[in-house]
């Protein structure tokens, strides 16, 4: 598939309240069938950012996975986002994505928010991945990765690269900045979805979500501050066009992680 359809969906979540949450979301789901090829959630789409797992996580594979397997066939798009589960008694923030056939992968956040607690309840992932679908090569990242480049570092590996987050609208900034970096120094595709409105910590999210092409400009970018969903088509051809006519990566400094 050389053009690629993306939804992303910058909505407000109902505070630790899943059912209420995955309820809102099929509603929504009526409105794209035969529209697009893959709907990006947020983080923690089913909860908000909750440091109380223990109170709503599911156990994993959850509801809310089998939610998502049951509605990426109806509507014959991909699903994804993060939520958070408790997988071998740990608690993770783990990015799920499911396509319309159920197979699903999964991604465990890396980089956990220590000044919001996270380190302290979740555990981190170890693992980088990146997934194949449809002949395009998909990175999934969670909302405080983004500040972390070297873990973001393509090395000719991902076409498209996608951040989920719940990242406060006082920093929207920042949240913007590093998006347009990302995308210029990964000569790749960047989506990045935020919610938006008020969670259960009095903390609100303005979303300030994009979609930004590998020469840092901007695709597509939702209404800040409203709940809103759009879709914006993308081409494998034009990003290895531009790849072959400036091939910044072959000049890239090699490294490995020590994980």
């Amino acid at each position: 598939m050389n053009n690629l359809r993306v939804t992303l969906m910058q909505w407000n979540l109902i505070w630790e309240d899943p059912a209420a949450n995955r309820l809102r979301f099929s509603e929504q789901f009526e409105f794209l069938k035969d529209t697009t090829d893959i709907v990006v959630l947020p983080e923690m789409f089913t909860t908000g950012f909750s440091m109380s797992p223990e109170k709503v996580a599911g156990v994993w594979p959850d509801d809310t996975l089998a939610w998502m397997r049951k509605e990426a066939a109806r509507f014959n798009f991909v699903i994804c986002g993060s939520i958070m589960i408790k997988d071998q008694g740990r608690f993770y923030n783990r990015f799920v994505w499911v396509d319309p056939t159920g197979a699903e992968k999964i991604y465990d956040k890396r980089h956990l928010f220590q000044m919001g607690g996270e380190d302290m309840i979740y555990a981190s992932g170890n693992q980088q991945v990146v997934i194949d679908y449809e002949g395009w090569r998909i990175a999934p990242f969670v909302c405080y990765d983004l500040r972390f480049p070297v873990w973001s570092r393509n090395k000719n590996s991902y076409d498209l690269g996608i951040y989920v987050a719940n990242w406060p609208s006082a920093r929207y900034k920042v949240w913007e900045k590093l998006l347009v970096a990302r995308a210029i120094e990964n000569q790749c595709y960047i989506a990045g979805v935020n919610r938006v409105g008020t969670d259960g910590r009095e903390l609100t999210y303005s979303g300030n979500s994009s979609m930004i092409n590998p020469r840092g400009e901007i695709d597509l970018a939702l209404t800040p501050g409203i709940e809103e969903y759009k879709t914006v088509e993308i081409s494998l051809a034009d990003l290895n066009a531009f790849r072959e006519k400036f091939p910044v990566m072959t000049d890239a400094d090699d490294f490995e992680l020590k994980l």
